[in-house]
Formats: structure tokens, C-alpha cells, sequence
């Protein structure tokens, strides 16, 4: 089978980070179409920074990355310093990048490659949130049925949330935007906490990154290491989630997840549960399915699959 054709959307953070390596490293399953930035876990000026200096670990900077939204479609900007430092990489000591950012807006470039590529072979990977999608949607309605699938870490049912007691970051950041992608028709899977919390890198599994003995191993050591100190004090868990990569291995291994063809939708309105996915898990509301929610995960293969495709890059 050809490789599958995606825009990976994010917002790097240290889990972003592995995620593109993740992409990058397996080139048998997955051609990177380019790289869309968004604001979320820091502003969009260290996002798109961050997404270039990704590359370049990954010795790709023939990768086209493009900056998008600098703000959600409605509310202002929340982001997550306290979770990934002020940089947004925090941990690793990395070069600037060398490599140039595109001059086109990112939400032009997502639609400019739906219609350009044959209908239902490009598959959207938002990994932070999604006002980058939502934009591109309202901007060219058309675009939504050319869609594959939309892959995304967001949202969340029993874990509820991260960044208030109902809501999940990357939904809780843009909410309006999150309910435009969820009702846009194209088909939808969700990487929520309630999986993500389940790729714990525990100290085993960072010893394994770190014992590949290369600049992308020790990078990703260096980025979870930082990264876990946050989780370690907030849930008592035993290391960082890598909610990101959780998208990317999807794409590779789906059987590695499992979960339920449900309908998900998102508060809006209130201030208590803003950005909350109502999700219907046991399909009580009568409400048509319009996402494969995810809710478990085979984490001991995860982090095979991660670490063996770490290693070849």
C-alpha cells in the first residue's frame, strides 16, 4: 500500500515533538505532507519555531512548514507554559533553525492540498487546537468531503479534564473551533486522556529512548523528562503521557486502540463546562455518531512501535 498522505496541525510541545519523529520515522506508512502550526501550548511565533526545529532533529528540512492561526476564531489565547515550558521544548538543548518557513498561510495550504490531491487521500492530524481546521472549513465549505479522516488528540469522557474539571486543553483552547470539525461530516477518530494517560514513559521506557545513542533518542529522553514533572506532581502517575504520538501510531498500528463510533459534542457556552466533549458513550442521547472515540490502548506495543521507530531516524 502507498503511504498514507497527511498535514500534520500542532502546536509543539514536547509531545508534538515525538509525534512528527514518530511521522518522519515511518515513511513505509506515512508521507508528511507539510507541517501547519498553531497557537496553543505557546504562541504561534514558538510553534512554528518549534515545529522547523523538529525537523531538522529529524534531519528533515526539505518538510514544508507553513504558521496559521495566531489566536482561537472567538476567545483569547490560553496557553500551557506551566506544562511545557516557556519555549514550548523545554528540556533538550536544540539549535535554532536554519531551515525557512513558508510564506503561505497555513489554512491556505490545507486547502490549497485537499483539492489538489484525489478525494478522501489526505488525512488531517491536528494535534493541538483546532482553529487552524475549523478556519479552513468555514473558509472553503467544500473541503470537508474531501477529507480521509481527521486523526486528533483532544477531549476526553472518564478522565475529563486537564486544564478545567471538565475540559481537555487542546478543546478547552477553542472550543468554537472544535465544534465546527465535529460537525463538519468528514470522518473523525479521538485520541482523548482517557487513552493518552495510558502512554505513560515510565523511567524503563525513557532508558530506552536514551539507549538508542542518538540525537533523537536523547532529545526525546531530555523533552520527557521536563515534560513529566508536571504529571508526576498533578496525578502522582509514573512519567509523561505522550498524547500526541497517539495520532501518528494510529495511523500505523490502529490496532494498538480501541473504542467506539459515538456522537461527541462541544460545550460552547458555559462558563462551568466549557470546552467539555460530551461524549455518548453509551449512546443514550439519540444523537447521530460523528466520531470513533477512542478508550484504550495497548501501551507495552506503543512503545515498542515507538522506540524501534525512534531508532531508525
Amino acid at each position: 500500500m502507498a503511504p498514507r498522505k497527511i498535514i500534520i496541525d500542532t502546536d509543539p510541545g514536547q509531545d508534538d515533538a515525538v509525534a512528527i519523529l514518530l511521522a518522519f520515522a515511518s515513511p513505509e506508512q506515512i508521507e508528511v505532507l507539510g507541517i501547519t502550526a498553531v497557537a496553543g501550548n505557546v504562541p504561534l511565533t514558538l510553534t512554528q519555531k518549534n515545529s522547523r526545529i523538529v525537523c531538522e532533529l529529524a534531519g528533515r528540512p526539505e518538510t514544508l512548514v507553513f504558521a496559521g492561526c495566531d489566536t482561537p476564531l472567538k476567545r483569547k489565547l490560553v496557553t500551557a507554559e506551566h506544562v511545557h515550558g516557556k519555549t514550548g521544548l523545554d528540556g533538550p538543548s536544540l539549535p535554532e533553525p536554519t531551515m525557512a518557513l513558508q510564506d503561505q498561510h497555513a489554512v491556505d495550504f490545507i486547502i490549497e492540498t485537499l483539492r489538489r490531491n484525489d478525494p478522501k487521500t489526505v488525512t488531517l492530524c491536528p494535534l493541538g487546537p483546532l482553529t487552524n481546521i475549523a478556519t479552513a472549513l468555514q473558509k472553503a465549505p467544500d473541503i470537508a468531503e474531501r477529507i480521509q479522516e481527521i486523526v486528533l488528540m483532544g477531549g476526553a469522557y472518564f478522565e475529563v479534564g486537564n486544564i478545567t474539571p471538565a475540559a481537555e486543553f487542546n478543546i478547552y483552547v477553542d472550543p468554537d473551533a472544535a465544534a465546527l470539525v465535529f460537525a463538519c461530516g468528514a470522518p473523525i477518530t479521538v485520541m482523548p486522556l482517557d487513552v493518552t494517560h495510558h502512554a505513560l514513559v515510565t523511567a524503563k521506557r525513557n532508558a530506552a529512548f536514551r539507549a538508542l545513542n542518538t540525537p533523537v533518542g536523547e532529545a526525546v529522553a531530555q523533552m520527557t523528562e521536563f515534560f513529566e514533572r508536571f504529571d508526576r506532581e498533578k496525578y502522582g502517575s509514573d512519567g509523561a503521557p505522550l498524547h500526541d504520538p497517539c495520532v501518528i501510531a494510529y495511523l500505523i498500528q490502529p490496532d494498538l486502540f480501541t473504542g467506539r463510533h459515538i456522537n461527541v459534542e462541544i460545550e460552547t457556552v458555559s462558563d462551568l463546562t466549557l470546552g467539555m466533549t460530551v461524549a455518548d458513550w453509551w449512546k443514550v442521547s439519540g444523537r447521530q455518531p460523528n466520531a470513533t472515540f477512542m478508550g484504550g490502548i495497548d501501551s507495552e506495543r506503543f512503545f515498542v512501535l515507538l522506540t524501534e521507530r525512534l531508532g531508525l531516524l
